[in-house]
């Protein structure tokens, strides 16, 4: 540090460009050093509309946060999330705000919302804690205006440094604790034969589609007696809640009653959520995928077989590709990519699922006969995929009662309240057979893992090598191919999505090779990640990016136009 120049040497350049081009903002890059941290400036915008400049403030940890705290991954993690968290509230509340034109006065930094993820924009390593963020760097016109400037770089990031290191230990304490109580959670699943756990009092219901804080005065959720478990956690104790079983299980109830609210807490259960959420105590194996219909998207050679075959014009379903599939095959692909990307849950609903792929009823077997019907529809399939391969399913069903001959588990959601069912429905299923016939044989069918070729991944544009850029959290650019990632509904942060894009570059430039399935390639990523950290993504310090599942690597990757496999 003896060599970093104080922060003095900062404010003197800010004298000498104030009101030149904005260009010369470029002379303030370099490290500098401030009473209690060192403050690096990594990128400098090149306009005040251009993405903010990136700095970065490097702490000594010096006992602020517990040593247990940062011996633990996880909890490692729920530290960097909280301090990312209270740097944003800081911030807030001590940033003067706009002084110019463009992103003029800005300070920000990654902090999440309602799930707590590894991302890069807080950092604790070697003793040190280093926060990452971005400031817009103040402008009237192209002209710098550098006493406003000096303000922000000598005033403000100073005081929400400080600010944010008066760490309020007991709710550091809780936040930490709550989140290492949901991993034992979901660590505890699958020793119990179980698939995902709603704790007793979750408040489930969201504000909005497009909020997702906990809705005020939201129904708690009360297990079913026949369906309580009870698990251990760490810090809270003994939690009783629904346990759901591995196997098949129903999800039923009027509209409106709370059947997808249900699944969609049980679709991001593969996340920890920060405290007093409500859903903080709803965990699901963390290989779970929400599987739907998805039509128009892109297949390339997937083995969609054990659900479709005998095409007309003998198209070829063991490897089937297309530019516009149907409801039908995009969701027979999904589930046929997500037991190749590993995944052993899936999450379905029947409202966005395609019809004549759920079921084909006694009348319409009767009319069309099977000869003529290229689908074996998934109620002739779920049980098999339990059987052969070990894959649950947990599925949202409102209008069909033909899948009560294949469930273990019916649950039925009343006014948000669930009851176990399951001996009712096999009452009812014994009085009232279906009539129809079981369609697609006696076993599942194969799972073909297939091989991407490294003609698929180009990230140039222009004259740009690399030009990866995330639009929104469903839409990743990567070089000229805009990958369309609408229907991936478990992902939950932009800041994955850019990860993605970044993910998938580093694995086309080391592990694909022609001979290494996709599986195993996202493997050796996901390993490299977890030694490495996000950080390895970028040929450069940034802090907008979070750890992504590999199921949505795998997704996003099956949905690029320009995927090719090997034969």
């Amino acid at each position: 540090m003896a060599s970093v120049p104080n922060h003095s040497e900062l404010l003197h350049k800010l004298r000498q460009i104030d009101r030149q081009g904005y260009k010369c903002y470029k002379e303030i890059r370099g490290a500098y050093r401030y009473p209690g941290f060192v403050l690096h400036i990594d990128h400098v915008q090149g306009d005040p509309f251009a993405a903010p400049t990136r700095v970065c403030a490097v702490v000594p940890v010096q006992g602020r946060i517990p040593e247990a705290f940062l011996d633990d991954a996880v909890e490692r993690t729920a530290v960097e999330d909280f301090l990312g968290r209270r740097f944003k509230s800081v911030k807030t509340s001590l940033v003067k705000g706009h002084r110019g034109i463009g992103k003029s006065g800005m300070i920000d930094i990654e902090a999440g919302t309602q799930k707590v993820l590894r991302r890069n924009a807080v950092v604790i390593a070697g003793g040190e804690i280093a926060f990452r963020f971005v400031v817009g760097l103040p402008a009237a016109g192209r002209t710098i205006l550098g006493k406003e400037a000096a303000a922000m770089l000598s005033g403000e990031i100073p005081g929400i440094i400080a600010e944010t290191l008066q760490i309020p230990r007991e709710a550091l304490t809780r936040f930490v604790h709550s989140v290492r109580d949901q991993e034992t959670l979901r660590q505890a699943l699958a020793s119990r034969g179980l698939v995902a756990f709603v704790a007793d009092g979750a408040i489930l219901p969201r504000v909005s589609g497009v909020d997702d804080r906990p809705l005020a005065g939201g129904v708690p959720f009360v297990s079913p007696e026949s369906l309580r478990v009870t698990l251990p956690a760490p810090h809270a104790g003994q939690i009783s809640g629904m346990g759901i079983p591995e196997g098949v299980t129903l999800i039923v109830g009027g509209g409106f009653h709370g059947k997808s609210t249900l699944l969609n807490a049980l679709q991001m259960g593969v996340y920890n959520h920060i405290p007093g959420d409500g859903r903080e105590r709803v965990v699901t194996l963390p290989d779970a995928v929400k599987i739907r219909a998805a039509d128009g998207r892109y297949i390339e050679k997937v083995d969609i077989s054990p659900f479709i075959h005998d095409l007309p014009f003998g198209k070829d379903t063991r490897a089937f590709s297309t530019d516009n599939a149907s409801g039908s095959t995009s969701q027979a692909t999904g589930i046929m990519e997500a037991l190749e990307a590993d995944g052993r849950v899936l999450l379905m609903d029947e409202d966005t699922s395609a019809t004549n792929f759920m079921i084909r009823d006694e009348r319409m077997q009767r009319l069309v006969p099977r000869g003529k019907e290229p689908i074996t529809p998934f109620v002739d399939k779920v049980r098999q995929l339990y059987t052969d391969h070990g894959v649950s399913t947990i599925l949202v069903m409102g209008g069909s009662g033909d899948y009560f001959d294949v469930a273990d588990t019916v649950v039925m959601m009343d006014t948000y309240r669930p009851r176990d069912v399951t001996q009712n429905t096999r009452e009812i299923a014994r009085l009232f057979p279906s009539g129809r016939e079981r369609e697609g044989g006696d076993a599942f069918g194969t799972i073909r893992h297939r091989v991407p070729l490294r003609r698929s991944f180009d990230p140039s544009r222009g004259k740009r090598d690399v030009k990866i850029d995330a639009k929104g959290l469903f839409m990743l650019l990567f070089g000229h191919t805009a990958i369309d990632l609408k229907d991936m509904e478990q992902l939950a942060d932009v800041s994955q999505t850019r990860s993605i894009g970044y993910l998938i570059h580093y694995a086309a430039q080391r592990y694909v090779d022609g001979r290494t399935t996709l599986s195993e390639i996202l493997d050796r990523v996901f390993e490299d990640l977890s030694r490495g950290g996000l950080d390895i993504l970028t040929p450069y310090r940034t802090g907008n990016l979070s750890l992504p599942r590999k199921m949505e690597a795998a997704q996003a990757i099956n949905r690029m136009r320009t995927l090719r496999v090997a034969p």
